[in-house]
């Protein structure tokens, strides 16, 4: 099958393209840097050194000898997507590519509007390209989780059976994002769920949990094929923040009661999250949703895991509370379903001291290049702007420079 990876120079599109590749796929990463951009502009880098894309392509084909092609562009060109599109034919595409953190989306008004432009339109033109060139195409759109936000209702997946005034219908599961990021992943269902209503295309949209770790069976072949480990305030994950902080004898900082619960997966259990959707696609005009992820925990949960972990390996670190700067429940109930791709052969791996102790002494062997200025929580949700790099982010300009747009262009690496 041939698959385009959109999004495939970040933390899960470029392991995904590697697996890919591996199983015997023809893959094109797409991809317009933007990630790396926002990483100079933050402040912010992978505590683990990332090759650029062009050296992992070329390290993948010396290592394993297969080839991975590239297409450099924005997918909000149109003309640019819809060409990458046409000439590659896939038979599906699996989409990364959207800006993906909720401080980031959070900052001030111009950020807001970056993400929603970016994932909203990215999205769409995708759409329209499967329509246009290859209406058989499967699309695997990664969602989030984060889309539900936290009802005191058990979570389904995707659609709710409800019962109004004597009568029945399945519908959509109702969403309350918390962050603009959040939102524009909401938007993004809805479109896609139209697009299938309307043209008969077929999508499955995977509301994805947190996930940890960052060596997959291809990422270990050889260091120049790492994936990103993000531990900062704007796009690390608390699970990172708190190994990071425990490697550097800071307190865990749980923000809040830490009552705050979501669904957590492995990284290489994404991997076959996405396999399984590609083999097993939606039906024609068929728009499902998945809840992609194989455990639950609280974040005063995941504190005294890593405060245990840390003990185990002779370090004591304390706990401490700090106020939290998102808006959001603090304690609440939490049950998200999450059978379906169990049901379709996923066999999930479990977090255990043992990965956490792995991903210790991957922390610890970088813990040199950590930017302590960068841990702490960067954004306030309750702030209409926020000085986050090491200038004012938000005294960039308004106007909006007028960029000029590549050409669709896929080539084999050199």
């Amino acid at each position: 099958m041939r698959v385009i990876v959109t999004g495939g120079d970040g933390y899960l599109g470029w392991p995904q393209a590697m697996y890919l590749s591996k199983r015997g796929y023809e893959v094109c990463v797409v991809d317009n840097f933007s990630r790396r951009l926002w990483d100079l502009e933050c402040g912010t880098e992978s505590l683990i050194p990332i090759c650029s894309l062009q050296d992992r392509l070329a390290a993948w084909r010396e290592t394993t000898g297969k080839s991975i092609r590239i297409a450099v562009g924005d997918l909000t060109d149109y003309p640019f997507i819809s060409g990458v599109v046409r000439d590659f034919k896939p038979d599906a595409i699996v989409h990364y590519g959207e800006q993906r953190s909720a401080p980031f989306s959070m900052i001030d008004r111009r950020h807001s509007v970056l993400t929603q432009v970016n994932n909203l339109v990215g999205t769409l033109n995708a759409v329209y390209a499967i329509r246009e060139h290859v209406p058989e195409c499967h699309l695997v759109k990664l969602g989030t989780m984060g889309e539900y936000g936290t009802p005191n209702i058990d979570i389904e997946e995707g659609f709710i059976e409800i019962t109004h005034n004597g009568r029945i219908d399945t519908l959509p599961y109702p969403k309350q994002p918390g962050s603009f990021y959040h939102l524009s992943k909401v938007h993004d269902s809805h479109n896609i769920q139209f697009a299938c209503k309307i043209w008969g295309i077929r999508a499955t949209d995977l509301n994805q949990g947190v996930v940890y770790g960052v060596d997959t069976d291809e990422t270990t072949l050889d260091e120049r094929l790492a994936t990103r480990f993000d531990y900062d305030g704007i796009w690390g994950t608390v699970l990172n923040r708190f190994c990071i902080e425990a490697a550097i004898g800071h307190p865990l900082t749980v923000h809040g009661k830490g009552g705050q619960t979501r669904g957590y997966l492995n990284i290489r259990d994404t991997m076959r999250c996405i396999e399984i959707a590609i083999e097993k696609p939606a039906k024609a005009g068929g728009y499902r949703v998945f809840n992609q992820f194989t455990e639950q925990f609280s974040v005063a949960q995941l504190a005294d895991l890593i405060q245990a972990a840390a003990k185990h390996q002779g370090r004591n670190v304390e706990i401490q509370h700090i106020a939290d700067p998102r808006v959001e429940a603090e304690v609440h109930y939490y049950n998200a379903r999450h059978t379906k791709l169990i049901d379709l052969g996923l066999k999930p791996r479990l977090l255990s001291e043992t990965l956490i102790d792995s991903i210790f002494d991957k922390v610890e062997h970088y813990k040199h290049r950590v930017k302590n200025d960068r841990i702490d929580a960067l954004v306030n949700w309750r702030h209409t702007s926020n000085a986050v790099g090491y200038g004012s982010m938000s005294s960039a300009p308004e106007a909006e420079e007028v960029e000029a747009k590549p050409k669709a262009r896929i080539s084999r690496a050199r």
